[in-house]
């Protein structure tokens, strides 16, 4: 059940990723279709720019996304006994390199991981997680950290995030164009072909932000449920996530946490834990009980 549970979400992963791969196709060419008459020229540019967004988000460093959650690295063992030696046990068993270490000074219990690669990654913490986690607790969530981390996790958010924010700017440069009279004219849209091509164009650049967040959306609660897996794979303790995030129930949201990193924190660090099942689509974060309860079925 566990390795056709961590089978499973990679397909899905794949699925939502070769979407988004389309939607970006689907704008460029509708943009182009509509400002320039050629459709294909529309792909070069989206494909360009989301090659440049994915250069230089990718390119950012850990440190970045560390000041943004105001966490302060553990150079040593001495300084954090227990964690130092959880997150040392784990990416061993993980057979990855030894991250970077954070704690961020939070009552709210939670974790993520972040970095480029698993040369280059670094975990966090909040002190929060530290007091209520017991030693089994602590590891599960490492172990789902670390399962980020092998998994390259945060690549593919950070390259989803690329794509989205691509997506955000061909929409506007297409909302500002038009604003100011740049549309095509051409005799072939007098035609129900041109025109219904014409109609479509629009409708999925009015649409396209809202299908790159459920996108981006989906597949950050995808690799949540994978990472999960994960996690029980490493410590062979499912038992030891099932009370982690037994314990993240009951979790206030943070006091500080930038929202563009949300979506790295092992549980939403904004969530209250009451939501109505509909927010589920807009979630960064599957339902604790739902991830509970996919463990318990293992």
């Amino acid at each position: 059940m566990l390795y056709q549970q961590i089978a499973r979400n990679k397909r899905k992963t794949v699925v939502v990723m070769a979407g988004f791969l389309l939607l970006v196709t689907l704008i460029g060419a509708a943009i182009g279709y509509l400002f320039a008459g050629s459709a294909v020229g529309g792909v070069v540019i989206a494909g360009v720019i989301a090659l440049v967004y994915m250069s230089v988000i990718i390119g950012q460093s850990t440190d970045v996304v560390m000041n943004m959650n105001n966490a302060h690295e553990v150079h040593s063992a001495q300084e954090a006994p227990e964690l130092w030696h959880v997150v040392e046990d784990m990416a061993m068993v993980a057979q990855v390199p030894m991250p970077r270490v954070y704690i961020i000074d939070d009552p709210s219990p939670n974790a993520f991981a972040t970095g480029n690669n698993p040369e280059h990654a670094a975990v966090a913490a909040t002190t929060g997680l530290l007091q209520i986690m017991n030693r089994e607790e602590l590891e599960a969530v490492m172990g789902h950290e670390m399962s980020h981390v092998r998994n390259y996790d945060i690549r593919l958010q950070t390259i989803a995030l690329a794509l989205a924010s691509a997506i955000s700017v061909l929409v506007n440069f297409a909302g500002n164009f038009w604003w100011f009279g740049g549309s095509r004219g051409s005799d072939d849209d007098d035609d129900g072909w041109g025109i219904l091509a014409i109609v479509g164009s629009i409708l999925l650049i009015i649409l396209a932000p809202l299908a790159a967040t459920i996108a981006q959306m989906a597949l950050s609660r995808n690799r949540e449920y994978l990472a999960d897996a994960g996690s029980v794979e490493l410590t062979r303790n499912p038992h030891g996530m099932i009370s982690a995030l037994e314990k993240l129930k009951t979790a206030q949201p943070m006091k500080h946490v930038a929202p563009s990193s949300s979506g790295l924190y092992i549980s939403d660090p904004e969530e209250n834990g009451h939501h109505h099942w509909y927010e589920d689509l807009f979630a960064t974060h599957p339902p604790l009980d739902a991830r509970i309860k996919r463990l318990e079925e293992m």
